[in-house]
């Protein structure tokens, strides 16, 4: 893989900070792209995964829009568009909740179980981009990770 330098075509930064923002903006838009390019041939999106994955934990019950909203990974995403890309290709269903009348529950289909199984038999490809670290190297990176997050916590609505 190129160094920062080479992919952005730039020589210096203001700081080491400045680099490392870039770096993970640059890492980030790498991985997304990798991530889009996995989930092609299932023809879901990242966001649509993470949600169906939320599910699969809750199998066979199921969980309110806002819950799964809670649990995403993408908070920008507008989980009722997606659940309902996701109804419409069959993978999830939504009922009216029997206690709340105004709420739904949404649950993973036998559909989208079967197509998460053959996702499962080929996420290592996603999981071991980042096999050439080490347990210590990985853990450092989560150390600071969370670091530059304490910066500005993010605001949940």
């Amino acid at each position: 893989m190129a160094k920062l330098e080479d992919v952005i075509k730039q020589k210096t930064f203001k700081s080491e900070q400045q680099k490392a923002f870039i770096h993970i903006m640059v890492t980030n838009s790498w991985l997304n792209e990798y991530q889009k390019d996995f989930f092609k041939p299932y023809n879901i999106s990242k966001q649509q995964y993470n949600a169906m994955r939320i599910l699969r934990g809750q199998f066979p019950s199921g969980l309110s829009v806002n819950n799964v909203k809670d649990r995403m990974l993408d908070k920008m995403s507008d989980t009722s568009r997606l659940v309902d890309r996701l109804v419409s290709k069959e993978l999830v269903e939504r009922k009216i909740n029997k206690e709340d009348r105004r709420a739904s529950v949404v649950s993973l289909t036998i559909k989208g179980m079967r197509l998460m199984e053959k996702i499962d038999d080929k996420i290592h490809e996603l999981e071991s981009l980042f096999d050439n670290l080490t347990v210590d190297e990985a853990k450092h990176l989560n150390t600071l990770l969370e670091k530059v997050r304490q910066k500005r916590p993010l605001k949940i609505s």
